[in-house]
């Protein structure tokens, strides 16, 4: 008898302003985070029509083979002499075009550590290093 006295309370979390809260909370993740944005290459590539004749004594020739391996001019050279190596030759020829050949396995973050440090060899206006298609 004294059980059924007892009264049973109904629980209820009001919700009625949940969504202005969830709306703010949103607003403010929003306006706090960081978005991280990947840095482009960049590059200025020239018209496919445009094909200007090169002097052979002006050209360098950079390869990355699948193993890794840099050749400069036939020569195998790391990584990180080649800044010193470009700023060498520019000194004595100041015409000096690169370019830059890879092989379809090369990894891509060799490929862009010479990149940049062809970039570092001329300052700020590496506008002479030429991409050249992939070997297979």
């Amino acid at each position: 008898m004294l059980l059924s006295n007892v009264k049973v309370r109904d629980v209820e979390i009001p919700t009625s302003s949940l969504a202005d809260i969830v709306f703010l909370l949103l607003i403010f993740f929003l306006v706090t985070t960081n978005i991280d944005t990947e840095k482009a290459i960049g590059l200025v590539l020239p018209d496919n029509d445009i094909v200007k004749p090169v002097n052979p004594d002006n050209l360098v020739n950079i390869l990355i083979n699948a193993s890794g391996q840099i050749a400069l001019d036939g020569e195998l050279i790391k990584s990180k002499d080649i800044t010193y190596k470009i700023r060498e030759m520019l000194r004595e020829q100041p015409n000096l075009i690169v370019s830059l050949q890879t092989n379809q396995k090369t990894k891509y973050d060799l490929y862009i550590d010479v990149l940049d440090r062809l970039k570092q060899a001329w300052g700020n206006n590496p506008s002479r290093i030429s991409i050249a298609e992939p070997v297979k």
